[in-house]
């Protein structure tokens, strides 16, 4: 796979305001060591380091598409600040863990789930420790305003789980000091498809060769789905995901993905198009098999 990345939304923010884009400058430098961390956690996932969050942000850009023009330099700011710190949760410290642990509302997990399984809990609520990570760091950061910060969390914690449809979390017009408004369910609505289709083989972290072997089967398979899928075209009405795979049981269990993968369009589509002054132009998500 060639990356051939789309800065439209860098380029953007530079051209409507220098100083954010300045702001995510200095944000993408100070977190490029952050993210590495989650390897400490789980050292045999696929890569959620700086190279995934360009990735994301590849992917926003070119799901955003023209939507772009009515994007204000806010909601951009936000956007991609977000893309860096969605994943931050997965390579929290022992303390920070003990911390938000009292913070989240984990609803009814530990009755069916290990209280004392970290790695679990972590891998299942990433996003709320992500959420939380920003918070405490947000002076660090250099994040211009509470209000912002706002905006920046609830998006991270936007690309899994969170109801994007709930008007009290994802207003459509959250308003910052500029006096400009964030659209919170589109913003959110991006990153989460953006994050569900990095799949293809260049995020693997190693050869298949190379995959531990205490690692579980599930785990091995997904390094196996990922591996067999070459591409991923972005067209304007639809996702072609290009696979190449002489195994039965990877194409079904890509078959899988592409079912859980066509599921968060449909709910991202939801909760942004005939609610929100945005559009997601792409319907449907299908694969295309290599010969």
């Amino acid at each position: 796979m060639e990356n051939n990345y789309d800065f439209s939304m860098e380029k953007r923010l530079r051209d409507l305001s220098p100083n954010l884009h300045k702001r995510f400058a200095d944000t993408v430098f100070s977190m490029q060591f952050i993210l590495s961390n989650y390897k400490l956690i789980f050292p045999e996932y696929t890569d959620h380091t700086e190279l995934h969050s360009l990735n994301v942000i590849d992917f926003c850009n070119k799901i955003i598409g023209s939507e772009i023009d009515k994007m204000n330099p806010d909601e951009i700011y936000c956007l991609l600040v977000a893309c860096y710190f969605h994943d931050t949760g997965m390579g929290i410290g022992h303390k920070d863990y003990e911390t938000f642990l009292k913070e989240i509302d984990f609803g009814d997990y530990f009755e069916t789930h290990d209280k004392n399984n970290a790695r679990r809990i972590i891998r299942d609520f990433h996003n709320e420790f992500s959420g939380k990570f920003i918070a405490k760091y947000a002076d660090f950061l250099d994040i211009p305003s509470k209000e912002h910060l706002r905006a920046i969390i609830q998006i991270s914690r936007g690309h899994r789980k969170t109801d994007l449809t709930n008007t009290t979390d994802y207003p459509i017009d959250f308003r910052v000091p500029s006096g400009n408004t964030v659209c919170l369910p589109y913003l959110s609505s991006v990153i989460r498809l953006s994050d569900e289709i990095d799949v293809t083989a260049a995020r693997n972290s190693r050869l298949l060769s190379d995959i531990p072997s205490v690692i579980s089967d599930m785990q091995k398979m997904e390094f196996k789905k990922h591996d067999a899928v070459k591409d991923m075209t972005i067209e304007k009405d639809r996702f072609v995901v290009l696979y190449k795979t002489d195994s039965p049981e990877v194409e079904s269990a890509l078959f899988t993905l592409f079912s859980k993968m066509q599921n968060t369009l449909d709910e991202c589509r939801r909760a942004t198009n005939g609610r929100t002054g945005y559009m997601i132009t792409q319907e449907v998500i299908v694969g295309e098999k290599l010969s």
